[in-house]
């Protein structure tokens, strides 16, 4: 059990997280935990890995997003190395097709299925819920939307993706940005909107976020102009859905008394204070 516990750890360490708070893995390092010493036998595991994913039907470079960089091999000569970074679920595949003589790998296995299952729940499941609950797990489903989001935008052509997602957040909140909806309920400076908002908003912002992405695939915008038309327009017809509805319009939604994070740092903290019991 504790080496079970010991390499679990070794997965959460070399776990990296982007600017829009996406968790994401790099190739090179996976390849040491795994045990892999050589890149060509690994970068194997990965096409292997791609493939499969493939054959589900997911769009694989969703999940391995090259990230080649430059290293240097002596007097002062630079060549590129290939990397990725990769998803939680592209490091499951991964480990699904890695050499299964290494005992590592069994335990990678277990890892990446059972971390990925616990971001799975059924309605049921969802419905006994408490309502912070919900809001992390929402919370954990934008995430992955807006990371899928932004690869569908940058193949759209979007540079500037401030500019882009206060589009969206135009069209839902009607005419307020990203920084308007902030002061509104109140935030600090840079803090995440939304991580201070409840399941129900949460929920309206996700429903943006994917049909964008659909709509920009499935029309093959390919400027960002269309792309920011786009997102503003489909956030419009989200808020008018609502209140087609006779819903409650986003901006009118409860600001939660505690921000995740905040939640977060407390539920880390009575872990702590448990352990040390």
């Amino acid at each position: 059990m504790k080496d079970i516990d010991k390499n679990n750890k070794s997965f959460e360490e070399i776990k990296h997280i982007d600017e829009n708070g996406i968790e994401f893995w790099y190739a090179r390092e996976l390849m040491k935990v795994l045990g892999y010493k050589d890149w060509r036998y690994f970068d194997a595991v990965i096409g292997k890995a791609q493939i499969a994913c493939q054959n589900s039907e997911i769009t694989y470079t969703d999940h391995f997003v090259v990230n080649n960089k430059m290293v240097e091999i002596g007097s002062g000569a630079k060549r590129e190395q290939k990397d990725y970074k990769l998803t939680r679920y592209a490091c499951y595949l991964i480990a699904q097709n890695a050499n299964p003589r290494l005992k590592i790998v069994a335990l990678a296995q277990t890892y990446f299925a059972v971390q990925t299952r616990k971001q799975e729940i059924s309605e049921k499941e969802y419905s006994m819920l408490t309502e912070d609950e919900k809001r992390f797990y929402q919370r954990n489903l934008t995430r992955k939307g807006n990371y899928s989001l932004n690869q569908a935008a940058k193949n759209a052509g979007v540079k500037n993706f401030d500019r882009f997602h206060n589009a969206g957040y135009k069209g839902l909140y009607n005419g307020e940005t990203a920084d308007d909806i902030a002061k509104r309920k109140g935030l600090r400076y840079r803090e995440d909107i939304l991580d201070n908002m409840g399941s129900d908003e949460l929920i309206a912002n996700l429903f943006r976020i994917s049909q964008t992405e659909q709509k920009l695939k499935k029309d093959n915008i390919k400027t960002e102009k269309e792309a920011n038309f786009t997102h503003y327009e489909v956030g419009k017809k989200v808020r008018k859905a609502i209140a087609d509805i006779g819903g409650t319009m986003p901006e009118d939604l409860p600001t939660p008394k505690k921000s995740l994070k905040q939640l977060e740092k407390e539920k880390n903290t009575k872990l702590k204070v448990k352990n040390n019991e």
